[in-house]
């Protein structure tokens, strides 16, 4: 075996390694899990390790693998109530982002949403006048040139999902954050976007469009 190819076994044994720690330890954080699972497999040469992208792929295949149509359902449900959340927030052209919309997330992840606003006021009217109790805070996210940039959060749970909505000015849509997995772009899934995916009832590769955690107390979506 070349040395190239045992690199490419190591990778894809970290990889597989990292997505159990994720799984089974409940981490979110794939550089910690990733250095946790190096430390377990003593594969310490960098140049070994797995991108995010396959760290995620990894993740998906172990889901699917050991929980099987449970988790299926799971992310079903999931992107079904996100389809509600976005239908009652279209006028913030929110964005399906991260696990579910991967596919490699479940209900501990929780849906996480970009809505598109000048002022975070507005989506705070719209949540006390559907009587959501919210808790905000903050996300960081990342920009192109190695740029943070700090947004306003919002939070709460439906039924037992845990739902964020990160809210940004309305020219991030032309000019998102980055993807903490893949480095690009962060264009998410609009709203016609999910549509296909649940009608496809595919879990991943959701195609992404080329134009781009707990409350006080569980309250419901409200449909449109």
């Amino acid at each position: 075996m070349s040395a190239r190819d045992r690199a490419n076994v190591q990778r894809q044994r970290l990889a597989c390694e990292t997505a159990r720690i994720i799984v089974e330890q409940g981490i979110s954080s794939f550089d910690r899990a990733l250095r946790k699972a190096a430390e377990r497999t003593g594969i310490s040469d960098r140049r070994s390790w797995p991108s995010n992208e396959l760290i995620q792929d990894a993740l998906i295949t172990h889901r699917r693998l050991f929980r099987g149509a449970d988790h299926a359902r799971d992310l079903d449900r999931m992107r079904r109530d996100a389809r509600e959340a976005m239908r009652m927030l279209q006028g913030f052209s929110p964005h399906l982002t991260g696990p579910v919309l991967s596919g490699s997330g479940d209900i501990r992840d929780g849906v996480q949403l970009h809505l598109f606003a000048e002022r975070p006021e507005d989506v705070i009217l719209r949540l006390m006048d559907r009587q959501i109790p919210y808790r905000e805070g903050d996300r960081v996210l990342r920009h192109a040139r190695g740029e943070r940039r700090t947004y306003p959060a919002f939070r709460f749970v439906a039924g037992e999902i845990p739902f964020e909505l990160v809210v940004l000015p309305s020219r991030a849509i032309r000019n998102p954050p980055l993807d903490p997995v893949t480095e690009r772009p962060e264009r998410g899934a609009d709203l016609a976007t999910l549509e296909r995916l649940i009608a496809g009832g595919d879990d991943h590769d959701p195609g992404y469009p080329q134009t781009h955690r707990p409350a006080d107390r569980n309250s419901q979506v409200p449909p449109a």
